[in-house]
């Protein structure tokens, strides 16, 4: 959708893809080291949830772009022509990513698919959105190429994180990296619609003027910033959190360990009582 609400829609997308992994990694990371039976036997459920949320999503974005009253109902040729060919490009870009959340969803309930298919499917869908949008606004005025093209430095730069995580598993730096570049992509689309079709009645940017190109990158540049300092601050909170949490179960552990040292004293001096 050439829209604000049609780059609304996805940057919502990515945006909660992002702040959910910011607190799943790290999160699966310090119980990893603390070596938590109890989160690898809920690992996999959660892990069917969130392809399921993110297979959803795709879905639902397809249907926006198919059924909107000027979208093209699901026709691909008509009348001798192409028919609304950037919503069916939007289309193609949430097939892949339904794609890959269905690809994930079978590696948790299916056994003999390789764990890191999962991986792969998500870096090529990475890719394929980054391969259309490269084709998908030729022959616009420069601020719209411009703020089109800097998506894609998130975009290929996904892709070929991902895809090392299918050599690199469970690697958390390039999983936290992952992370910040989706976040990137949710507040990135979020400034595309602001830029491109500014709501509530404010002006309009002058597709032309180089400064705005200069400020655009610039701002690109903060948008980044943003992303990587809540991803550091999520693994920080959840350091402490479970820091915390950890402290409190030992200082239980160690009350109760008292009381039955004290249990079992009592416990003696009364048999040595009973035994006078």
């Amino acid at each position: 959708m050439a829209n604000f609400k049609g780059h609304a829609l996805p940057g919502s997308f990515f945006l909660l893809v992002g702040l959910w992994w910011s607190v799943k990694y790290p999160l699966k990371y310090f119980h990893q080291k603390g070596k938590n039976c109890q989160l690898n036997r809920n690992y996999s459920r959660i892990e069917i949830i969130e392809a399921a949320v993110r297979t959803l999503f795709p879905v639902i974005g397809i249907l926006a772009e198919q059924l909107v009253p000027d979208g093209p109902q699901f026709h691909l040729y008509s009348e001798d022509q192409w028919v609304k060919m950037m919503n069916w490009q939007h289309s193609t870009m949430y097939l892949f990513f339904a794609a890959s959340g269905i690809t994930d969803m079978l590696t948790y309930l299916v056994t003999y698919i390789p764990l890191g298919v999962d991986r792969l499917m998500m870096a090529v869908a990475a890719f394929a959105e980054g391969f259309l949008f490269y084709y998908h606004v030729h022959n616009r005025p420069p601020l719209d190429q411009h703020i089109h093209s800097l998506l894609l430095f998130a975009v290929f730069g996904g892709a070929i994180s991902t895809f090392l995580e299918v050599i690199l598993r469970d690697n958390i730096v390039l999983e936290l990296f992952r992370t910040s570049l989706v976040i990137l992509q949710g507040t990135w689309f979020w400034q595309i619609g602001f830029v491109l079709f500014p709501p509530f009645g404010t002006p309009e940017w002058d597709q032309k003027d180089h400064e705005n190109i200069m400020f655009i990158t610039m701002c690109y540049s903060w948008h980044y910033l943003v992303a990587v300092c809540i991803v550091a601050i999520n693994y920080s909170l959840v350091y402490c959190l479970l820091t915390r949490l950890k402290r409190h179960r030992d200082g239980e552990t160690i009350g109760i360990q008292q009381l039955k040292s004290c249990h079992t004293y009592h416990t003696a001096l009364l048999n040595g009582s009973d035994e006078e």
